[in-house]
């Protein structure tokens, strides 16, 4: 009874966002446990206190991502945008 009830065509795309939505969570878990400077697992990294690691703060702030979007236009589409708001 359950089974029928969910698993059905029109449920699909609600299982694919709430899938895509855990996978996003997971990265991040993943990406903050394992390269994040402020994030100590081992005791002998905790037993370290404060660092003054600076340099790997940055490393760890400037991603892939962050450098790749820094020189695009924060716009959505931007070509539509500029043929409707740009002056002939």
């Amino acid at each position: 009874m359950t089974a029928s009830r969910w698993i059905r065509p029109e449920v699909y795309p609600l299982f694919a966002s709430v899938g895509v939505a855990v996978g996003i969570c997971g990265m991040q878990l993943v990406r903050n446990i394992c390269s994040n400077p402020e994030v100590r697992v081992t005791k002998e990294n905790r037993a370290a206190g404060i660092l003054e690691n600076f340099e790997e703060g940055e490393k760890y702030k400037e991603h892939r991502l962050r450098k790749f979007v820094r020189s695009k236009s924060p716009e959505i589409m931007p070509s539509i945008n500029s043929f409707f708001s740009d002056p002939q």
